[in-house]
């Protein structure tokens, strides 16, 4: 079973930072990465900005279609207004379907504010409380957002996106 994980950092320039420890813990099998992606939002942009973390994982799992979509939905789709109301709706429910529900886009929404930065990575075995622990020191305050992914939810999320 996959964990999708969001971390957030009170620096904008943190997240990024987090990925060297990352590295370290993935070689002492404290996390086993299956992708990765950045948001940091820099003081004075109207938008954070994204990228997927290939470097770390090699190859992707989910790709960026995957994280864009992602992205789009909690950061820009609500600048966008009524406008596009059935297509959130619809969205909103595909998201479900992998174990993203209203609640984990709410609160990653509300939480990743200009200033600051959030890792989201879609793990396999993990020792939580070690990787919490490494990040604390370095990164200043770290706020952990969880949601886990069924067997299913994430054969779907890999079926949907062409991943298989």
């Amino acid at each position: 079973m996959a964990t999708l994980t969001v971390w957030k950092f009170d620096r904008a320039e943190a997240a990024a930072a987090a990925l060297n420890k990352l590295q370290e813990l993935q070689k002492q099998h404290l996390i086993e990465i299956q992708d990765a992606a950045i948001v940091s939002w820099p003081m004075g942009k109207k938008k954070p900005q994204t990228q997927q973390a290939l470097d770390l994982t090699a190859t992707g799992v989910l790709g960026g279609a995957f994280w864009g979509m992602l992205f789009g939905f909690i950061f820009f789709v609500p600048l966008l207004g009524l406008v596009v109301g059935a297509a959130v709706g619809a969205l909103s429910g595909q998201f479900s379907d992998y174990g993203i529900d209203d609640n984990f886009i709410k609160d990653v929404r509300e939480q990743v504010k200009e200033g600051t930065s959030a890792l989201f990575l879609l793990t396999g075995q993990v020792t939580l409380d070690k990787v919490q622990e490494a990040f604390k020191d370095e990164h200043g305050h770290v706020q952990l957002l969880q949601s886990n992914l069924s067997n299913e939810q994430e054969d779907k999320l890999r079926q949907d996106f062409g991943l298989d």
